[in-house]
């Protein structure tokens, strides 16, 4: 394995990380529903006034709601990539070249990375990846080279292998093998929560690590018959009410099995929504921008935590946390070895969690490929760099940047740069530590970042 360190940037880390709580005899069940574009409004609890979502919806009464809770960036690989290893995705070189991993990418995760999956399985953990990976196809890339003892679903993007006349051939593998090509997309759903209730079922016994990372609402869409037709939203409505009942057939099985008391579920969605593609798209509500953007609207997401018993019911929190929190916390919670030998990013958030406070404000850095556009501290992002999304506009550098208080303005409308210089100040000092931290990272991995 290889070694990277950065002492200003771990000791940063070191700084600010609290105690781990000290893990039960009995380490939990640990799983993460993380959806795909769907926005920070497309859930019923969420405010969305047409796509039904009962099942989140009582996930969310029985757990926590984050109202500010984000992913790491605001496209799909190197999100993906932030949510197994707890790391900003520059530092992996997992965002560069054309942003996304397509089928003739030859890179992938580097075999140096540390996976969320590789990590629980030192505590003995039984680990399964269900839906779409998008870390890499070619075998030395795919979730059974990464941790995962199982594995079913895409391997990258439901519209790529497009075909003359309309359609994809993407590929649906178990294991490494293929099975089925093209996939037949409209069964997609229901046949991952199939899976990963059976992957429920046989672990019972032991503590499992489940990734069950929906295919939709990306586009095309596509729901079964018994969803089709049937949301007043159209399809990206019946789409996210069978992802919804999916999510609810594995909160059924744990409670069905009685694990539900020794489960932590987390649901989230790797970026905001596609809204170029107008009703095949979904909504960041009052949230500015969407996918590829990062305003708010592409990278605030839903996140929803559940633990029946530990973690308090009904709760709203307005805490700053993000995708990249999952890494750390399920291992201090797990009471797995977290990697020293390189920088966190995540913070173990298990405090707010289990309801014993919140943790002091950190900067948050959202990034666009390889480049630094934005950060938050507390209330306040500064935009250094900005883009509606994917199609729409040229990114529009910032010079001075811009500086929006988002507790008061969540849609980013009021630029109060010029009322604050001490914020803007403060802010652009935290993102000269940070990038002096990441600096020697973006040179050594150029090379990889082009294979994407």
């Amino acid at each position: 394995m290889k070694t990277a360190t950065f002492a200003l940037a771990a000791a940063l880390a070191a700084s600010a990380a609290p105690i781990p709580p000290a893990p039960a005899a009995d380490p939990p069940n640990l799983v993460v529903l993380f959806a795909d574009d769907l926005g920070w409004g497309d859930l019923g609890c969420q405010g969305h006034p047409t796509i039904r979502t009962p099942c989140l919806d009582r996930m969310a009464r029985e757990g926590m709601r984050f109202t500010q809770f984000y992913c790491a960036a605001p496209v799909c690989t190197p999100s993906r990539a932030a949510i197994l290893t707890g790391r900003l995705p520059v530092r992996s070189g997992m965002c560069g070249g054309r942003g996304v991993l397509f089928p003739d990418s030859t890179g992938g995760i580097p075999d140096e990375e540390v996976t969320l999956a590789e990590a629980l399985k030192g505590r003995g953990y039984r680990t399964a990846c269900i839906g779409k990976w998008h870390l890499g196809h070619l075998p030395r890339y795919l979730p059974t080279r990464h941790g995962f003892d199982e594995y079913f679903g895409l391997p990258y993007s439901n519209d790529m292998d497009g075909v003359p006349g309309g359609g994809n051939n993407v590929p649906l593998i178990r294991g490494e093998a293929v099975i089925e090509r093209p996939a037949v997309q409209e069964t997609l759903t229901p046949r991952y929560a199939a899976e990963a209730v059976r992957f429920i079922e046989e672990n019972r016994a032991r503590p499992f690590f489940l990734y069950l990372a929906w295919t939709y609402p990306h586009v095309p869409l596509h729901a079964s018959d018994r969803f089709r037709g049937k949301s007043p939203r159209g399809l990206y409505g019946d789409a996210v009410e069978e992802l919804d009942r999916g999510s609810g057939d594995v909160l059924d099985a744990l409670r069905r099995l009685g694990l539900d008391r020794r489960t932590l579920v987390v649901f989230a969605s790797d970026n905001g929504p596609w809204l170029i593609r107008n009703e095949a798209g979904g909504s960041a509500g009052l949230l500015r921008g969407g996918k590829g953007s990062t305003w708010e609207g592409g990278m605030r997401v839903p996140g929803i935590a559940w633990w029946p018993g530990t973690v308090p019911a009904g709760v709203e929190s307005l805490a700053v946390a993000s995708t990249l929190d999952i890494f750390p916390t399920f291992l201090g919670l797990a009471g797995a070895e977290i990697p020293r030998d390189r920088p966190i990013d995540g913070r173990d958030i298990a405090p707010i969690l289990l309801g014993k406070g919140d943790l002091p404000p950190a900067p948050f850095f959202f990034y666009r490929g390889m480049d630094l556009w934005a950060a938050r501290k507390g209330p306040w992002k500064i935009h250094l760099v900005t883009r509606s999304g994917y199609g729409t506009d040229k990114p529009e550098a910032h010079d001075p940047p811009l500086l929006f208080h988002l507790e008061r303005d969540p849609s980013e409308r009021f630029d109060v740069a010029k009322e604050h210089p001490d914020v803007v100040k403060d802010i652009l000092e935290e993102i000269g530590r940070h990038r002096a931290g990441v600096a020697p990272v973006k040179s050594r991995l150029a090379a990889r970042a082009a294979d994407l």
